[in-house]
Protein backbone atom coordinates (compact mmCIF):
# COMPACT_ATOMS: atom_id res chain seq x y z
CA UNK A 1 0.00 0.00 0.00
CA UNK A 2 1.92 3.64 -1.03
CA UNK A 3 1.73 6.20 1.60
CA UNK A 4 2.90 9.23 1.19
CA UNK A 5 3.22 11.42 4.73
CA UNK A 6 4.11 15.13 5.04
CA UNK A 7 5.36 16.65 8.37
CA UNK A 8 6.85 20.30 9.06
CA UNK A 9 3.98 22.40 8.10
CA UNK A 10 3.09 25.41 10.44
CA UNK A 11 2.83 29.10 11.42
CA UNK A 12 5.62 31.32 10.41
CA UNK A 13 6.04 35.14 10.23
CA UNK A 14 7.14 36.79 7.31
CA UNK A 15 10.20 36.13 6.20
CA UNK A 16 10.62 32.77 8.64
CA UNK A 17 11.72 29.22 7.39
CA UNK A 18 10.28 25.81 7.15
CA UNK A 19 11.17 22.51 6.40
CA UNK A 20 8.32 20.09 4.84
CA UNK A 21 9.30 16.33 4.80
CA UNK A 22 7.31 13.47 2.99
CA UNK A 23 7.62 10.04 4.19
CA UNK A 24 7.24 7.70 1.49
CA UNK A 25 6.06 3.68 1.57
CA UNK A 26 4.97 1.07 -0.16
CA UNK A 27 6.76 2.07 -3.61
CA UNK A 28 10.47 1.79 -5.08
CA UNK A 29 11.03 5.58 -4.08
CA UNK A 30 14.44 5.88 -5.89
CA UNK A 31 12.58 5.31 -9.53
CA UNK A 32 9.72 7.90 -8.87
CA UNK A 33 9.21 11.71 -9.88
CA UNK A 34 8.40 13.18 -7.25
CA UNK A 35 6.96 16.97 -6.60
CA UNK A 36 5.46 19.35 -4.20
CA UNK A 37 2.05 21.02 -4.73
CA UNK A 38 0.02 23.49 -2.83
CA UNK A 39 -3.57 24.70 -2.79
CA UNK A 40 -4.75 27.98 -1.21
CA UNK A 41 -7.91 28.56 -0.09
CA UNK A 42 -10.37 29.38 -3.16
CA UNK A 43 -7.50 28.85 -5.12
CA UNK A 44 -6.67 25.95 -7.16
CA UNK A 45 -4.18 23.83 -6.66
CA UNK A 46 -0.61 24.61 -8.30
CA UNK A 47 2.86 22.94 -8.56
CA UNK A 48 5.44 24.17 -6.51
CA UNK A 49 8.53 21.92 -7.02
CA UNK A 50 9.84 18.81 -9.03
CA UNK A 51 12.69 16.56 -8.64
CA UNK A 52 12.85 13.56 -11.10
CA UNK A 53 14.49 10.62 -9.36
CA UNK A 54 18.43 11.46 -11.33
CA UNK A 55 18.23 14.87 -9.01
CA UNK A 56 16.62 17.51 -11.86
CA UNK A 57 14.49 20.07 -10.22
CA UNK A 58 11.82 22.25 -11.56
CA UNK A 59 10.16 25.18 -9.59
CA UNK A 60 7.28 28.09 -9.72
CA UNK A 61 8.76 31.27 -10.81
CA UNK A 62 7.18 32.13 -7.46
CA UNK A 63 9.60 29.89 -5.55
CA UNK A 64 12.44 30.29 -7.21
CA UNK A 65 15.27 31.45 -4.87
CA UNK A 66 13.50 30.64 -2.03
CA UNK A 67 12.55 26.97 -1.88
CA UNK A 68 14.50 24.05 -2.33
CA UNK A 69 13.30 20.35 -3.32
CA UNK A 70 15.63 17.64 -2.56
CA UNK A 71 15.28 13.76 -1.88
CA UNK A 72 16.86 11.17 0.32
CA UNK A 73 16.30 7.96 -1.26
CA UNK A 74 18.14 5.94 1.36
CA UNK A 75 15.61 7.29 3.39
CA UNK A 76 12.30 7.30 1.57
CA UNK A 77 11.95 10.60 2.16
CA UNK A 78 11.11 13.83 -0.02
CA UNK A 79 12.04 17.50 1.68
CA UNK A 80 11.23 21.24 1.07
CA UNK A 81 13.36 23.61 2.60
CA UNK A 82 11.58 27.14 2.05
CA UNK A 83 13.26 29.95 3.47
CA UNK A 84 12.25 34.11 3.09
CA UNK A 85 8.42 32.87 3.42
CA UNK A 86 5.98 35.35 2.60
CA UNK A 87 2.05 35.37 3.55
CA UNK A 88 1.07 34.37 0.19
CA UNK A 89 2.79 30.73 0.47
CA UNK A 90 -0.10 30.05 2.80
CA UNK A 91 -1.65 27.06 1.53
CA UNK A 92 -1.98 23.77 2.55
CA UNK A 93 1.20 21.65 0.81
CA UNK A 94 0.78 18.53 -0.43
CA UNK A 95 3.67 16.27 -1.90
CA UNK A 96 2.95 13.46 -4.87
CA UNK A 97 4.40 10.71 -6.77
CA UNK A 98 4.61 9.59 -10.30
CA UNK A 99 6.80 8.41 -13.37
CA UNK A 100 7.92 11.23 -15.48
CA UNK A 101 6.84 13.07 -17.69
CA UNK A 102 3.34 11.81 -16.67
CA UNK A 103 1.04 12.92 -14.15
CA UNK A 104 1.48 12.43 -10.68
CA UNK A 105 -0.37 9.04 -9.17
CA UNK A 106 0.08 8.90 -5.65
CA UNK A 107 -0.84 12.10 -3.28
CA UNK A 108 -0.13 12.75 -0.02
CA UNK A 109 -2.82 14.05 2.97
CA UNK A 110 -1.23 17.43 3.27
CA UNK A 111 0.56 19.57 5.68
CA UNK A 112 -0.75 23.73 6.33
CA UNK A 113 1.70 26.08 5.87
CA UNK A 114 0.58 29.43 7.69
CA UNK A 115 2.85 32.43 7.25
CA UNK A 116 1.93 35.86 8.68
CA UNK A 117 2.67 39.35 8.03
Amino acid sequence: QVQLVESGGGSVQSGGSLRLSCAASGYTFSTYYMGWFRQAPGKEREGVATITSDGRTTYADSVKGRFTISRDNTKNTLYLQMSNLKPEDTAMYYCAAGFWPGPMIYWGQGTQVTVSS
